[in-house]
């Protein structure tokens, strides 16, 4: 079984949504699991969220071009989680969840605490925000 195949299978048995590149390292040189991994994106098996980021795919119901199998505000806090950085929700967020603003957050925004990230996290021009605390 060639690289292809032996990472598309790890993929779909697993039931996490999002993977790390350094998870597929195991299967080949670095060159073979990019080489894999920009034909399963191709492909439709998987999409591309960040540098060495990615996610499960299905067909969208109206164009038919693959989308994360998950939306992104639920695939970002388990990719940093994966990275080891704790997430919380906004501050909009946690005013709108405890009653005390009636205005919806609008985008993706993650509180990080004090940790500063760069990491750039998007999709069809859909991207996380930060905000520290």
């Amino acid at each position: 079984m060639n690289i292809l195949e032996r990472i598309k299978r790890s993929v779909a048995n697993q039931a996490e949504g999002v993977f790390l590149r350094a998870e597929f390292e195991r299967f080949g040189s670095p060159a073979q699991v990019g080489r894999a991994l920009r034909q399963l994106t191709q492909g439709g098996v998987l999409v591309r969220l960040g540098l060495g980021v990615y996610a499960k795919a299905k067909p969208s119901v109206l164009s038919g071009q693959p989308i994360p199998a998950r939306p992104l505000e639920v695939l970002a806090p388990e990719v940093l989680k994966k990275l080891g950085i704790a997430v919380m929700p906004s501050r909009l967020t946690q005013d709108y969840n405890a009653g005390r603003s009636t205005q919806l957050p609008s985008g993706i925004v993650l509180n990080t605490g004090k940790r500063r990230i760069a990491r750039r996290l998007s999709f069809n021009g859909q991207a996380v925000q930060y905000e520290r605390a």
